[in-house]
């Protein structure tokens, strides 16, 4: 009875273990799917070998080095002084996510197929087919064998 106990037990274990790991890959194939479809600009603001300023999602701010140039009387233009520079990393994202299993070479369905079959095998429990005869007497023996025939362990 006790052993039934703990094979249930067990069970309840690994059943708990699956849901918690399953969980756990998923949040990381979401975030997974995430970061590889965000796509983001990096800019740094150079001030001679100095870097200035530094700004992801938005414009780097300039030094304030602005040297007023009078090209016309009528329209100023602000320009910067030529010791700054401005660098520009763009991080594309991936565009398209969905890809069909129609263009899989038969090698990577193979490989992805096995995977599966694996991990899917991995987690399930399997069913103990030994029996206990806890409750069950064994039979009564009408002779001894092992004095009959005189054979004896020493």
């Amino acid at each position: 009875m006790r052993k039934n106990i703990i094979s249930l037990n067990i069970a309840y274990f690994c059943n708990s273990m699956k849901k918690v790991f399953s969980k756990i890959t998923s949040f990381i194939l979401a975030c997974f799917v995430l970061l590889s479809t965000l796509s983001f600009t990096v800019e740094k603001h150079y001030c001679g070998r100095f870097l200035v300023d530094v700004a992801v999602f938005s414009k780097a701010k300039d030094c304030g080095m602005n040297m007023m140039s009078h090209s016309d009387e009528q329209h100023t233009e602000a320009k910067k002084s030529p010791c700054c520079k401005d660098q520009i990393i763009v991080i594309e994202g991936q565009d398209e996510l969905k890809t069909s299993f129609d263009q899989i070479d038969i090698p990577e369905q193979i490989v992805i197929t096995s995977f599966f079959y694996s991990y899917v095998d991995l987690f399930s429990i399997k069913e103990n087919t030994k029996t206990d005869y806890v409750e069950y007497a064994p039979p009564e023996l009408v002779c001894d064998i092992l004095l009959l025939h005189e054979t004896y362990l020493i």
